[in-house]
């Protein structure tokens, strides 16, 4: 069976997707999508002609809706971080323009009949993925945002490079908020299979504080540097499709709705595909727990003043 997906938003994030899904033969079809025909097109055929190079074939279409009634899963990489790359540097700037534009693309789903997995890119991702479930009336657990599957990656490489080991050999996780009330759970952190909290004493210059900075200021480190985040984010969107298409059943840090706090956060659960198989219950300290629940209560706090303000 063909593996099918959409991608919404063909600006750098949606492009560093589809070119990641091609060149590694992710997918067997993508259709993308964009208001800026000219630049859809141009993305279009500049990756039919990378076709003959490569070791995989992709077709690619384009701005066909009713080519997503049987996608697997659908993508949205919709976007305009110019709006939040700028003081006071707050995820929060995309709400509403990012909202305005699913308004445009939800109904189509609906209409299409698209019941599979909706994955979302798109910032501020929580609040995000909380509009797109109810706007696109798809079940909670078909709706999953990448939320900190990015900051957990960064938070392995700061810890990476501070103990010189591949990001790989370190686990644990960044939770909450895939934005500034994100923190660290740094009981989950092992390197080499080793608590971090046991090296502590040996590692006189380990400042978990530092890592924790270092870790939630990643991506405007990034931003400044070119004035966008691309790879990172599309390495983590792919991750998270793979999962799904393959119904690998990953544990993944994803922004997934989770009852207790009434709204999306992120927190590992198993991703297959059906999207969200089951949730997690981490051993979590108590300033843990408190942290996390912080979080929640940020999201929905400043979602609805976007929102809203929006309506006054």
């Amino acid at each position: 069976m063909a593996r099918k997906v959409g991608i919404i938003g063909m600006g750098n994030v949606g492009a560093a997707v589809a070119h990641q899904m091609i060149v590694t033969g992710l997918v067997d079809e993508l259709i993308l999508f964009d208001e800026r025909e000219e630049k859809l097109q141009a993305d279009a055929l500049d990756f039919q002609d990378a076709m003959n190079n490569l070791g995989h074939f992709t077709k690619v279409r384009t701005n066909d809706f009713a080519g997503l009634k049987d996608a697997d899963v659908v993508i949205s990489a919709l976007g305009d971080i110019s709006l939040s790359a700028k003081p006071p540097y707050d995820r929060f700037g995309e709400l509403k323009r990012n909202h305005d534009q699913f308004d445009v693309y939800g109904p189509k789903l609906k209409e299409m009949g698209f019941d599979e997995v909706l994955v979302v890119i798109t910032n501020p991702n929580d609040a995000i993925a909380t509009i797109y479930q109810e706007k696109s009336g798809l079940a909670k657990e078909k709706v999953i945002g990448t939320g900190t599957l990015l900051d957990t990656a960064r938070l392995h490489r700061a810890v990476g490079k501070f103990f010189d080991v591949d990001p790989r050999s370190v686990q644990g996780y960044a939770l909450g908020e895939h934005g500034e009330s994100q923190f660290t759970a740094w009981s989950t952190v092992k390197v080499l299979d080793q608590p971090i909290t046991d090296l502590l004493a040996d590692q006189p210059d380990l400042n978990l504080d530092d890592l924790e900075e270092e870790t939630r200021q990643g991506g405007y480190t990034v931003i400044f540097g070119k004035y966008y985040t691309n790879y990172g984010i599309a390495a983590a969107a792919c991750r998270l499709t793979a999962a799904i298409i393959n119904d690998a059943h990953a544990l993944l840090p994803v922004s997934n709705y989770r009852e207790e706090y009434q709204g999306y956060l992120s927190y590992p659960a198993v991703v297959g595909r059906q999207g969200i198989i089951k949730q997690v219950k981490l051993a979590l300290t108590p300033e843990e727990e408190a942290k996390l629940q912080h979080s929640a209560d940020e999201v929905k706090r400043k979602a609805h003043l976007e929102i809203g303000s929006d309506n006054d």
